[in-house]
């Protein structure tokens, strides 16, 4: 697409996809914990989704609140990613 945007419209596309991303991380979140007890590898990829789109939250938090992160420590715990 070649469509010229101005700032205010990307800053709306930018603000729908923060909420659109905030939605699918309540998603996954909710959705492991459904499967934690009886399903424990899809419990475990849902709790990788969220964590991507925690990923995403937090970029799109940068670009929209410029330094809204700066002061955080990291959510992922030392165990989550596998291999220390």
């Amino acid at each position: 697409m070649t469509d010229v945007v101005d700032a205010d419209e990307l800053l709306r596309r930018m603000q729908r996809s923060r909420a659109c991303a905030t939605q699918e991380l309540r998603t996954w979140r909710a959705r492991g914990e459904e499967l934690r007890s009886h399903d424990p590898g899809a419990a475990r990829e849902a709790e990788m989704r969220g964590l991507a789109y925690e990923v995403v939250l937090r970029v799109l938090d940068e670009i929209l609140k410029p330094g809204s992160h700066a002061m955080d420590a990291p959510s992922v715990q030392s165990g989550a990613g596998g291999s220390p």
